[in-house]
């Protein structure tokens, strides 16, 4: 395989103009084309993000991947299948099947967190790249190092946040989070808007609160992006029966970063401390009063330890 593209420095104190290009589409898969959009230059190292369930491309603050832009990233964010204006998947999930996972008694979905994986490459392979850094939150999270595991000659680096190993006995999630996600979806904009609100009151970081109107925002763009009830149905299904990956992350060997934040209600912090356990010489960031977001006040931190990792 290919060596990664040469490093480059990081941006000094005068911040360049980054270029974003248009939202494209790419086909990765059998039925399945997704959305991506780009910032910086195609010859600085690439960095892939992967979001988190339900999330949009766009839940990755355009200021967080211009910032990932001047430290000298080639950064690449997409829609997930059955996620904003990327391809929906098929495949019936019921809440029944649901809390039946959440037991563990039902072990099979309609895709897996694997083929999620899949589809991250397949969208690198539309864009001639052989090996890139790779960062993912939550779900995403446990997408990239299912990436790693698959393939570790495409991963240069990995940066896992506020995500688990697949182990149930870690990062678990506080019981009054479940209900939120298993509720009915409003079909409403309005209503979608102020049930957000209420959920990212719940989940968010209580140190590094965020402006109302910021999350408002965020809403009514995630609701006019598309939403697909039966699709984060089937990307929950999909986490739920995930494997334990504990044993699979001991084998790898790129450098790796694990942040996680101590309030977390949606993945418990022993999540992160397992996934950083298990990756041998994985560096680990605790952080006090993170909850389940990325707040603006932790851009630079994040983006210095993504920057730091790929160095390693």
């Amino acid at each position: 395989m290919p060596a990664s593209r040469p490093r480059k420095a990081a941006a000094k104190a005068s911040t360049p103009v980054v270029v974003v290009s248009e939202e494209l589409r790419a086909p990765v898969n059998t039925g399945i084309e997704l959305c991506y959009q780009t910032f910086g230059n195609p010859e600085d190292d690439p960095l892939l993000l992967v979001m988190g369930l339900g999330g949009p491309m766009t839940w990755w603050d355009p200021q967080l991947c211009k910032l990932l832009a001047s430290k000298g990233f080639f950064v690449i964010r997409f829609d997930n299948r059955d996620t904003g204006h990327s391809g929906r998947d098929r495949g019936r999930v019921t809440r029944t099947m649901l809390v039946r996972a959440f037991s563990g008694s039902l072990r099979s979905a309609p895709y897996t967190l694997t083929d999620m994986a899949d589809d991250a490459f397949g969208l690198l392979d539309h864009l001639g790249i052989d090996r890139a850094n790779v960062m993912g939150v939550s779900m995403g999270g446990m997408i990239v190092q299912s990436m790693a595991i698959a393939q570790p000659d495409r991963v240069a680096s990995v940066v896992s946040i506020m995500s688990t190993t697949g182990r149930r006995t870690v990062g678990w999630q506080d019981p009054r989070v479940l209900p939120a996600l298993i509720a009915p979806r409003q079909r409403d904009r309005e209503a979608y808007v102020e049930r957000s609100l209420r959920f990212w009151k719940m989940i968010g970081s209580p140190a590094y609160p965020t402006e109302e109107d910021f999350t408002r925002e965020k809403a009514g763009d995630t609701f006019d992006r598309g939403i697909s009830s039966s699709g984060i149905l089937r990307q929950m299904l999909a986490i739920l029966t995930q494997p334990n990956r504990t044993r699979a992350l001991a084998g790898l060997k790129m450098p790796a970063a694990v942040i996680h934040g101590t309030a977390d209600r949606m993945v418990h912090v022993s999540g992160g401390r397992a996934t950083a356990s298990a990756i041998p010489g994985a560096e680990l960031l605790i952080i006090e009063g993170m909850g389940h977001d990325l707040p603006a006040a932790l851009y630079d931190t994040v983006a210095d330890v993504v920057r730091r990792t790929a160095d390693r």
